[in-house]
């Protein structure tokens, strides 16, 4: 099933419309979905395909992506909350390394703490039903003179 038509199932399944506003929204995040924009960066690319679209509604539609769990919203240290697509092909979701020296974010799909999951329900009757880790720390690139990917990455810490 395409990433529209599922989203647009959640949302009936929760008694909300999928309207072309907020469709165009979302188009906005599953285009740009390894750039973890910003409020106002998905207002700037929104705006190209509906100008009369206010700041608002972009925040309103992207809290309620979020209290609908399609979107996750996550602070990465530089006070700028930024959205990040939830994927159907994980239970849980995803890991970000995030570079203290350039600010590049690389995401991790894997899921390295299954096995910690299984021991805390074993051991504390605990049953995890999300999870998110964040790993912060430097590539060697950006310990030598200059980072290779200064230029490129996007800054979020």
């Amino acid at each position: 099933m395409n990433p529209i038509a599922n989203i647009s199932q959640q949302f009936a399944a929760h008694h909300y419309k999928l309207t072309p506003q907020r469709e165009a929204i979302v188009r906005v995040l599953l285009d740009n979905e390894k750039d973890h924009l910003s409020v106002e960066e998905v207002y700037m690319l929104v705006k190209n395909s509906y100008p009369h679209l206010g700041l608002a509604t972009v925040y309103r539609t992207l809290e309620l992506l979020c209290e609908l769990h399609i979107v996750e919203k996550m602070i990465f240290g530089d006070g700028v909350a930024r959205y990040d697509l939830r994927g159907d092909d994980h239970a849980h979701m995803h890991h970000h390394l995030i570079c203290n020296v350039c600010g590049r974010l690389e995401e991790i799909k894997d899921d390295w703490l299954l096995e910690l999951e299984l021991r805390l329900e074993r051991e504390y009757g605990f049953n995890v039903t999300d999870h998110r880790l964040d790993f912060k720390g430097t590539y060697n690139s950006c310990k030598r003179s200059g980072c290779k990917g200064e230029k490129s990455c996007q800054a979020v810490s």
